[in-house]
């Protein structure tokens, strides 16, 4: 198999042409990515579910919304806590994925993290792609893959997450954001 360019830490922001209803207008973080597969969150699917009622002692810390978001279709029942450390390194108990994004061991203390978080949201579940598969997905044309930013995985506005991140883009697909819900209505 030829060598994977790892695209962790980059944005795959779904295509309109994208069917997968899992994904659709879904912007996720890739947190893992080799020729073993990829691994990431859909970050901005926010659900009911306050942190609160599954991981209590976390629920302080969460930013605003303060809800469980599903990270994907991917084992759902298990839990990944994605973080923003300023600075340097970070503490024991945050890998660093990307800059200063990294995810947060949630078996940790909440307390020994606490004073280092600058964001923390929780996630149910992932993104999962076995080997070549995301490639495959690619070469389809079913993803745009884009920089991220730190403030993606803590957007106030997960909602609007779609729309924002394409808007930023400096080429024709700022114009994709403007592509509305449902074509048919045009």
């Amino acid at each position: 198999m030829t060598e994977v360019s790892s695209l962790a830490g980059r944005l795959l922001v779904a295509t309109p042409a994208l069917a997968d209803p899992n994904f659709d207008r879904a912007v996720v973080l890739l947190l893992d990515h080799d020729d073993e597969g990829s691994l990431g969150v859909v970050l901005n699917r926010p659900t009911p579910v306050g942190v609160g009622d599954i991981l209590e002692p976390w629920a302080p810390l969460a930013g605003e919304p303060g809800v469980v978001f599903q990270g994907g279709p991917v084992s759902l029942d298990a839990a990944l806590g994605l973080a923003v450390i300023p600075g340097g390194e970070g503490p024991l108990g945050w890998r660093r994925v990307h800059g200063a994004i990294g995810l947060v061991d949630l078996e940790a203390p909440p307390e020994l993290l606490g004073p280092a978080l600058g964001s923390l949201r929780i996630f149910a579940g992932y993104a999962g792609w076995g080997p070549g598969q995301l490639e495959d997905e690619l070469g389809e044309g079913a993803w745009y893959v884009v920089e991220s930013e730190p403030g993606d995985v803590s957007s106030p506005r997960p909602e609007n997450l779609w729309r924002a991140v394409l808007r930023r883009q400096r080429s024709e697909l700022a114009m994709i954001a403007t592509y509305p819900d449902d074509p048919s209505l045009n």
